[in-house]
C-alpha cells in the first residue's frame, strides 16, 4: 500500500475498521446487563433530558450502543462514524430492533451535516482520539440547534495520582499472573502510533476538554464524574486486571449547551474564549 499521503485519519479509520468484527465482544464497548443499561440510561436523562422525538448526532457511532441508548430515551438518532464495517453493523442491529436511526459515513472534525440540525449530540470514547479538537467542537456547535446540549463521555487515562499509579501497577502485576487471552481485533502498535499523533496524547484531562468547549462558544458546562454504577455494572465481564486498571481512570460526562440567543461573537465557530 502506498502510504506517502496517509495521514493518522487513515489510521484511526483502519484501526476501528479492523475491530469492527469482534467491538461488541469487549465489555465496555457493548452492554451486557441491564444494570449497565439502565445507568446509562440515567446518565443521558440527567444530561440530555427525555428525546420526545428530538434530534439526537450520536458522533463515531460504532456498532450503535450509544444510538441505541438514544433511541431508547426517545430521541430520533444520526449515527456518524469514520468506518464502513463499524456503520454496517450498526445498520444491521437497527433494523433488527427497528430503531429509530439512520447512519452516514463522515468525519467527527468535519461533519458536513446541515447547520443547526440537532437537539443533542453524544459521544462517548471520542474525544482522546481527535486529531484537532477545536475544529470538532466549533463543527458541533454550528449542527446543535440553539439551546442544543452535547454529551461527551471519555476519559483520563494517565494515572497522575498516588492513589492511580498503585492501582496501576497492581493491575500490571495481577496481569503478569494470570495473563489474558489477547484481545481480538486489537493492534498495539498502530494503537500506540495513533496516542502519539492526537491532541491528548498526554491524556484528555477533563477541564482541558471544558475549556476547549467554552471556547468554541458554548456555555453552561458541568463536569460529571459519577461514573461508579456504569464502572461497576461492567466489572462484572471484565478480568480482575481489568477492572482495577480501570479504578485507575478518571472517568467523566461533560455537558456543555450552545446558547439560546446568540451574540454575534458567539455565532462564530471556533471563537476564542475572552
Amino acid at each position: 500500500m502506498n502510504r506517502q499521503n496517509w495521514t493518522v485519519k487513515d489510521d484511526i479509520r483502519e484501526y476501528w475498521s479492523s475491530r469492527a468484527e469482534t467491538f461488541d465482544l469487549s465489555p465496555g464497548h457493548e452492554i451486557f446487563g441491564d444494570d449497565e443499561r439502565g445507568a446509562w440510561h440515567r446518565l443521558i436523562v440527567r444530561h440530555l433530558g427525555e428525546g420526545d422525538g428530538r434530534k439526537a448526532l450520536d458522533l463515531a457511532s460504532g456498532t450503535g450502543v450509544i444510538s441505541r441508548l438514544l433511541c431508547e430515551r426517545g430521541f430520533s438518532v444520526t449515527g456518524l462514524d469514520f468506518s464502513e464495517p463499524m456503520l454496517e453493523r450498526a445498520r444491521t442491529k437497527a433494523q433488527a430492533r427497528s430503531l429509530d436511526a439512520r447512519y452516514v459515513m463522515g468525519d467527527a472534525e468535519d461533519t458536513r451535516l446541515p447547520d443547526e440540525a440537532f437537539d443533542a449530540i453524544m459521544t462517548r470514547h471520542l474525544v482522546w482520539t481527535l486529531p484537532d479538537p477545536e475544529a470538532a467542537f466549533a463543527d458541533w456547535f454550528r449542527v446543535l440547534k440553539p439551546g442544543g446540549r452535547v454529551l461527551v463521555v471519555d476519559a483520563d487515562m494517565t494515572a497522575r495520582t498516588l492513589r492511580a499509579k498503585l492501582l496501576r501497577r497492581l493491575a500490571a502485576a495481577v496481569r503478569r499472573l494470570a495473563p489474558p487471552a489477547p484481545m481480538p481485533g486489537v493492534d498495539r502498535e498502530r494503537h500506540n502510533r495513533i496516542l502519539e499523533q492526537v491532541h491528548f496524547s498526554k491524556g484528555a484531562r477533563a477541564a482541558e476538554i471544558a475549556a476547549l468547549l467554552a471556547a468554541a462558544g458554548f456555555e453552561n458546562i458541568a463536569i460529571d464524574r459519577a461514573f461508579a454504577p456504569i464502572r461497576r455494572a461492567q466489572g462484572r465481564h471484565m478480568p480482575l486486571h481489568q477492572r482495577i486498571d480501570r479504578a485507575s481512570q478518571d472517568r467523566y460526562a461533560i455537558r456543555a449547551s450552545k446558547p439560546v440567543l446568540l451574540t454575534a461573537d458567539a455565532a462564530r465557530p471556533g471563537r476564542q474564549a475572552a
